[in-house]
Order: C-alpha cells, then sequence, then structure tokens
C-alpha cells in the first residue's frame, strides 16, 4: 500500500509542468560560489558571531541604506527584538497598540503580541492590497506607539502620507520587510524608510538562505546594540546579562551564503519584475484580478497576487493544466483560532482578499516557455 501511495505522489509531481517554486533551480547558477564559501567556513572552525557574519551585516547595512545591520536567528525574531528593544529603552511599554495591516502573515502580529503589545488591525487598499492609509488616523489613540507596514507581495506599502501621520502623532514606524527587499520607494530602499525594520531571509524569499535567517536595519545605534545584545542572551559582554534575552542569531554559514547572494539580488529582482510586466500583458482573463500596476522599482514581486472569485475551481484548474499555484494566505490572522482577541470589528476586505487570492509561478528561474504554459493555462479557465 505504501508503494502504490508513493508511487501515486511521484506519479503527481511529475504531471507537474510549471512549479510554484523550484529553490534547487534557483540556487544552481551560482552552486560554485556558495559551495566555496561554505568551504571556506568549515575551514575557518568559527560559526558564530565571526567574520562572515560581520561581513554582511556591512554589506547589507550599505544595500539597503541604513547605519545598522543586525543578523539574527529569523524574521519573526526580527520583528520581536525590535519591539522588545523598544520596550527595553522605555520607548514602549506592555499594552502599548501598533497599528497593523490585517491582511498580513502572521508573523507580523506574533511579534507585536509576543511583547505584551496591542496589534490594532487595518483593512488593506482594495487595489494595492497594502495597508489602507486613509484608515489609519482613526485607529489612533491615546495607547498607540508605533504603525507597522508590511510591504506585502514584494510591493512597497510606504507613503508619505503614513510617514506624516507617523510624524505628527509621534510615533514609531516600524517596517516588516521580509517580502521586499531590494524594493525602493524612490532613490531609497524599504528597510530603510521608518525607524526600523525587520528582514526574513527565509529560504523562498527574494534573498533567501539556506535556512533560517533574519536582520535587523536601522539608524539607531542604541536599538541596534539592544537588539544585539537580546539576541545574544540579553548579553553585550560574554557572561554578563543585563536582559533576559534569547538565543538568536544568525550563523558564519548563512551570512557567508548570503553574502554569494546579494550580489545577484538586484538581477533577480529585474528578472521578477519582467515577468510581472509580461504577465500584466499576457494574462486575459475576464474572470481574474491582476494586480494593480506599480512603479516598476516600488514592486520586486516576491509573490505574483491574482484574485478571482472561484479560487478554489481556478486552482484545480491550472493544477490539471500541469500549474502549480499557492494561496497566500487562505485564512487571515483574525479569523485564526490563536487569534480571536485580536479584532472584534469585521474586516470585509482583508476576508474577501484572503478568499480569492491565488499566487501565480513567478520567480527568476522560470523559462520563458513554463510562463507561455502558464498563461495558457490562465486564459483558458472558464
Amino acid at each position: 500500500m505504501l508503494y502504490f501511495f508513493c508511487f501515486y505522489i511521484a506519479l503527481c509531481y511529475l504531471c507537474i509542468m510549471v512549479h510554484y517554486l523550484d529553490l534547487a533551480k534557483r540556487n544552481a547558477p551560482y552552486q560554485q560560489e556558495l559551495e566555496a564559501v561554505v568551504d571556506e567556513v568549515m575551514a575557518s572552525g568559527w560559526f558564530l558571531r565571526g567574520c562572515q557574519l560581520e561581513r554582511f551585516e556591512t554589506e547589507y547595512a550599505r544595500y539597503i541604506g541604513t547605519e545598522q545591520c543586525v543578523g539574527v536567528g529569523n524574521g519573526l525574531d526580527a520583528l520581536t527584538l525590535i519591539y522588545r528593544a523598544y520596550v527595553e529603552m522605555g520607548v514602549m511599554a506592555k499594552g502599548d497598540e501598533v497599528i497593523v495591516p490585517a491582511n498580513t502573515y502572521i508573523a507580523s502580529i506574533l511579534a507585536i503580541t509576543e511583547n505584551q503589545l496591542v496589534p490594532v488591525l487595518v483593512e488593506p487598499d482594495p487595489l494595492t492590497l497594502q495597508i489602507d492609509e486613509r484608515k489609519i488616523e482613526e485607529c489612533i489613540t491615546k495607547r498607540t506607539r508605533s504603525v507597522m507596514i508590511v510591504h506585502l507581495y514584494g510591493r512597497c506599502a510606504y507613503t508619505q502620507k503614513i510617514a506624516n501621520i507617523c510624524k505628527e502623532h509621534g510615533l514609531l514606524l516600524v517596517e516588516d520587510n521580509a517580502q521586499a527587499h531590494g524594493c525602493r520607494f524612490g532613490d531609497r530602499r524599504t528597510g530603510a524608510l521608518g525607524d526600523a525594520a525587520g528582514h526574513s531571509f527565509y529560504p523562498t524569499k527574494n534573498l533567501g538562505a539556506m535556512g533560517d535567517a533574519g536582520a535587523v536595519t536601522t539608524n539607531d545605534k542604541r536599538l541596534a546594540d539592544m537588539v544585539r545584545a537580546l539576541g545574544n542572551y540579553g548579553s553585550s559582554r560574554k557572561y554578563i546579562f543585563d536582559y533576559k534575552g534569547r538565543n538568536s542569531r544568525m550563523d558564519e554559514l548563512q551570512a557567508a551564503v548570503l553574502s554569494v547572494k546579494l550580489k545577484h539580488l538586484d538581477d533577480e529582482n529585474k528578472r521578477r519584475q519582467d515577468i510581472a510586466e509580461w504577465y500584466g500583458k499576457a494574462l486575459r482573463n475576464t474572470l481574474i484580478t491582476l494586480p494593480a500596476p506599480a512603479q516598476r522599482e516600488a514592486h520586486v514581486w516576491h509573490i505574483y497576487p491574482v484574485l478571482c472569485q472561484e479560487r478554489d475551481r481556478l486552482r484545480d484548474h491550472l493544477a490539471r493544466m500541469g500549474v502549480e499555484t499557492q494561496v497566500h494566505y487562505p485564512v487571515p490572522p483574525h479569523l485564526q483560532k490563536c487569534g480571536a482577541e485580536w479584532e472584534s470589528r469585521p474586516l470585509p476586505v482583508t476576508e474577501r482578499i484572503h478568499a480569492t487570492e491565488l499566487s501565480l509561478p513567478l520567480g527568476p528561474e522560470l523559462t520563458d516557455e513554463e510562463l507561455e504554459l502558464v498563461a495558457k493555462a490562465v486564459n483558458s479557465f472558464q
């Protein structure tokens, strides 16, 4: 029985002509470079908080456009440690409120609740799918201390109006830049637009490690030093613990891998942008809503999200046509079992997005022939 089950799974896999994501194929062009730096780390005998991490932190800070970068264990820790640092610094206190988009991945919200802060969920703009700048001010109370923007799907969520709101009300602006490495707002990159930013280098991201890794970028040295100490058990000096910290450190292997891949990030993002522009012209199906146009530099297309009222039927159709897809995300945070307390008022825009979103294959490893298959499959849906 097990043999036949495995055979069936393998057969289904072989029927897929266009995979949603193929990390082996994506990393293949850099295999020699990656093997060389891994060998270098192995030969050094130094695996934590060494020269590879220092190099990557310097390179990534320069790339993003900030003075400080702190490598941490993952993207969730990056955001969590930012708010933990603000609490330890006395800038925020338990019970303070953080405005956050309602249609984000749950990690954005967990970083808030982990610090006993209160997430205030705000609906997205139904056109851009980013936090609706028009709805932020009405959610500000005397306990509001921060706005978190999430550059969801790789699209820049920052606007001058959001910046002005934060300045007028004295609010910290924190960026969740997990999906938007290399994205720009004018001549500045996301991750350098607010007071601090959290980055994820999960393998599927535009800048992906070979495991979990994350970083915090900021121009605030005090904040960076606090994040570094909190991620090192609360210690800034060996065996001296000023805070009740945690273990969240980017290891040398991941730092070395990321330094290699950072050199190729802009070229890979350019390919993503080219694919998205091609999709915008090639996909012609009135049953499907394509992403709203954006300035080229303001979107790095971590995900290509289309909306369809019959999302599940569309997904089944594409699978039969050999095209693999994903849903980001099927259940919004406030409807999760763990999130009942996060929001009591209706969030119809968020719920509609989560019920209709389908992510098409989009990655620099895709060939033109594979893209043609995707377009043919999408356009044939009835």
